[in-house]
């Protein structure tokens, strides 16, 4: 079965920092893109940033700079490392696969979904 695990959400103040990560399995890792999204409270769910197998990466403008994707195809695994973090980026955080034919951009749609880990930034 197909099974995207996200961790490492929590309580962080502004201006904090905080890692999740995305263990990935019953799929070929290296064959999908993986995105991060995340939902807040009464907002839809918008993308935050996706990689490509092949190192290729997009952020919504909203984090860029501030948020970094990574990814350890030997792991299957996907990191989201989150820097200065602000108020408005609390929110549930989804990690998401597809299959990578091209980096594509944060409104693609896409096949799996991870159960989502919570982001609390304190002001």
């Amino acid at each position: 079965d197909v099974q995207l695990q996200a961790s490492g959400g929590g309580l962080a103040q502004a201006g904090g920092s905080l890692r999740l990560s995305c263990a990935a399995s019953g799929f070929t890792f290296d064959d999908y893109v993986i995105g991060w999204f995340r939902q807040a409270p009464g907002k839809k769910r918008e993308g935050v940033c996706i990689s490509s197998s092949d190192g290729s990466n997009d952020y919504a403008d909203s984090v860029k700079g501030r948020f970094t994707i990574s990814r350890d195809n030997a792991k299957n695994t996907v990191y989201l490392q989150m820097n200065s973090l602000k108020p408005e980026d609390t929110g549930v955080y989804y990690c998401a696969a597809r299959l990578d034919y091209g980096l594509g951009s944060l409104l693609d749609e896409y096949d799996y979904w991870g159960q989502g880990t919570q982001v609390t930034v304190s002001s």
